[in-house]
């Protein structure tokens, strides 16, 4: 698809709004009672990233990036300040952060995911941009070594081991996360005057399957 890896300035998304968007179909039927459905396997998270902008430099480099990825046609990464890694908001990056498999002594290839919780329910997310770099991986209690142990992928988020994993070894991963996005509009309009008065452009971001 068309997807430039490159990250949005991380000082300009910070201070954006946004978060996960849930598609819902909602029937209430002739007793009252509702049945409700969803088409979506995952959320779609979005973003307005002109709350970011603080400056007419910052502006500019908007619209720098923007051009550059042709208004809607290229995505790119996006730092979701409130949502970037495995841990907690507090914690450092650990490779026993997430659960992401059990090893069945054949398997080799392993998604990243980001498992959510309430009560006795979770949701697992697909991580498929990791950041480069932030990636640790280990088996039971033992951490492994990339390059020697594994390989990953920080354009898919696929974790690929030079030995399967024994079976019923818990994997785990931490990791820093990016979210793969794309304008959601194809026009821009700032004005100087009223930008230095404290009003922001309105530059809506939204997620994409990749």
């Amino acid at each position: 698809m068309n997807f430039h890896d490159v990250r949005f300035p991380a000082s300009l998304s910070f201070g954006s709004v946004g978060g996960p968007e849930r598609r819902t179909d909602v029937v209430t039927l002739a007793n009252g009672f509702e049945e409700r459905n969803t088409p979506w396997a995952h959320s779609k998270r979005r973003y307005d990233a002109g709350l970011g902008m603080r400056s007419l430099d910052d502006v500019e480099t908007l619209i720098s990036f923007f051009e550059a990825r042709r208004g809607q046609l290229f995505g790119f990464r996006w730092k979701d300040w409130a949502d970037f890694k495995s841990s907690k908001a507090s914690a450092d990056v650990s490779f026993h952060d997430q659960v992401i498999a059990l090893g069945d002594g054949h398997q080799t290839v392993f998604p990243l995911v980001k498992t959510y919780r309430s009560g006795e329910f979770s949701y697992a997310r697909p991580i498929v941009k990791p950041v480069v770099g932030s990636v640790r991986i280990g088996i039971e209690q033992d951490e492994m070594q990339e390059a020697v142990d594994y390989t990953i992928d920080e354009t898919t988020g696929l974790v690929t081991f030079e030995i399967a994993p024994v079976e019923t070894m818990t994997i785990t991963a931490g990791f820093e996360f990016d979210v793969p996005v794309r304008f959601d509009t194809d026009r821009i309009q700032t004005s100087v005057a009223s930008f230095q008065a404290g009003d922001v452009p309105n530059v809506p971001v939204v997620e994409v399957r990749v």
